[in-house]
């Protein structure tokens, strides 16, 4: 069973040794409700790892996501084996607001944060 999630911000980072990109729903303050955070990382010996996390709560490792599609404003994450942290899911479906800011981000990070893994989609 799928795990959808929405959110109206999407942005992307990068640091040293990390791609990010970060899903979160706000408030009408502006502070954060909710978030989702899919990093990369490539450790010193060039290992690389990729990361979600959702509300402070993170799991990850070197075959987390099997497969990733984009189509429009959504983004699905197949996963090579059940989250235990998500309850036993093995999907989880991202939208995100259809906003020029937040298509520049995916645009920007997709392929760099989810890299071979993105079989399939439109622009």
């Amino acid at each position: 069973m799928p795990a959808s999630r929405h959110y109206d911000t999407v942005a992307f980072d990068v640091r040293d040794n990390a791609t990010m990109l970060f899903f979160a729903r706000t408030t009408p303050e502006g502070d954060i409700d909710d978030y989702l955070l899919l990093m990369r990382t490539i450790e010193d010996d060039f290992d690389e790892s990729m990361y979600i996390e959702i509300n402070e709560n993170q799991f990850g490792g070197h075959n987390l996501i099997r497969e990733a599609a984009l189509m429009g404003n959504t983004l699905t994450l197949k996963l090579h084996e059940p989250a235990k942290e998500l309850g036993g899911i093995s999907e989880i479906v991202l939208t995100f607001a259809d906003t020029p800011e937040n298509g520049s981000s995916i645009e920007r990070g997709a392929f760099r944060v989810l890299g071979d893994t993105l079989t399939g989609g439109n622009a």
